[in-house]
């Protein structure tokens, strides 16, 4: 699904921050596959990762650096994950940090860095090196549409949102980019997500407001059911608004998280609709739950679904498959006979069985639309989840079929 290319992507600098982007040759030549974000010395970050046991090697010494010394620069490379590679694998992450601390002259530990691509292959150091100072000659503040492209695996296309706002008469900026496409169950964030604004919030604060606006975002969707191994989230605040956000509550407060989870959202949003073969973008909606966990539980049973994914494909108003996965969540005590689903506007199913009103032709004019909305009405309580998700196409067995040739 096209969701914006080079040339609609407009994204707003935050001052404070500069990113560069360079060709290291890393898995295809002449290839944007190397991004550095330089932060300024103000600037504090907040961070979520991956809650995969296995996770990869960049992600342990990401998550060790953030909490030794205020991160300085972040180093991004596609192509190779550096995953599954054992003892090499944490020294070739650490060598890659170095030739960043080198060039910049900053503690090794001042740098993060961040792998996604193809796991269990060595990590082409060499390369990486070599082009560290190019990348960092290329530092700009307005280099964010050259950084959505260069963090790119299987996308096919660059992913990013901005967002100003008025805080105490003063502007200030939200801007994100992304990169996900396949392997995205996220627990805790997407693929890869940078998120950053020039407000002044202490680390405790901002951490609160990445955890909110992860939540509701990118915790939200899932294109294939698999939970990367390279997933992480940042957000950082420069500090060079004269903008004070210090308490986790308030007007100010709410005002950045509202602003910061609409930036997530739509970065999370751009991943699903560029899901690997997606040609649908599925919202799912279940309520009238006992709680969350439960609605959740639903929402996920259908949205992983191979048989619901693959009628969607198919444009096929096979409800049934939709019922079969909402029994199959694993709710304890289920009235079947309570449940009402909903294909848009149009009612599928109440009472136990089939709407009364409902015709064949109806489904199919919701089902041929690119959007779609899904809802579930457990009516057991007053909690409410959504989560968004895509079809299952022929091309998502070609894209991963191939995935290493």
């Amino acid at each position: 699904m096209d969701s914006g290319t080079h040339t609609l992507l407009v994204l707003d600098p935050v001052p404070g921050i500069r990113l560069g982007t360079t060709c290291a040759g890393i898995k295809q030549p002449d290839r944007r596959d190397l991004v550095v974000m330089e932060l300024c010395e103000a600037t504090q970050v907040a961070a979520v990762f991956t809650r995969n046991a296995f996770c990869a090697a960049p992600v342990i010494v990401a998550r060790e650096h953030w909490t030794q010394t205020p991160p300085q620069y972040l180093l991004i490379n596609t192509g190779n994950a550096n995953a599954g590679t054992g003892d090499q694998g944490m020294k070739d992450a650490l060598a890659c940090c170095d030739a960043v601390a080198q060039t910049a002259g900053c503690m090794r530990e001042a740098v993060l860095p961040f792998s996604t691509g193809v796991i269990s292959e060595s990590l082409q150091v060499k390369a990486i090196c070599d082009a560290v100072p190019r990348v960092l000659e290329a530092l700009n503040e307005n280099g964010w549409v050259d950084a959505a492209h260069g963090i790119l695996t299987t996308d096919t296309v660059p992913k990013g949102a901005s967002q100003k706002l008025e805080i105490d008469g003063h502007t200030i900026t939200v801007t994100g980019i992304a990169k996900g496409s396949g392997m995205i169950r996220p627990d805790m964030a997407t693929m890869l997500a940078y998120i950053a604004t020039d407000a002044r919030v202490p680390q405790n604060i901002l951490q609160a407001c990445l955890a909110h606006a992860v939540n509701k975002s990118f915790n939200r969707i899932t294109v294939d059911g698999d939970t990367s191994t390279n997933d992480a989230c940042l957000l950082m605040a420069t500090g060079q608004s004269p903008v004070i956000i210090d308490q986790a509550e308030g007007a100010a407060f709410t005002a950045l998280c509202t602003a910061v989870t609409d930036v997530c959202e739509r970065l999370a949003l751009a991943i699903v609709r560029d899901g690997e073969g997606a040609t649908k973008l599925i919202t799912v909606e279940v309520d009238g739950g006992c709680d969350e966990a439960e609605c959740l539980q639903v929402a996920y049973t259908i949205a992983h679904s191979p048989l619901v994914k693959t009628a969607f494909f198919a444009s096929d108003p096979n409800w049934g498959r939709i019922l079969a996965a909402v029994g199959r969540a694993g709710l304890v005590d289920l009235d079947v006979s309570a449940i009402e689903l909903y294909l848009g506007d149009v009612c599928l199913a109440r009472n136990g069985g089939r709407d009364p009103d409902y015709r064949e032709a109806l489904g199919q004019q919701v089902m041929n639309q690119n959007e779609i909305i899904v809802r579930v009405i457990l009516n057991r309580g007053d909690a409410a989840a959504r989560v968004w998700t895509c079809d299952l196409s022929y091309d998502y067995v070609r894209i991963n079929a191939e995935y290493r040739s």
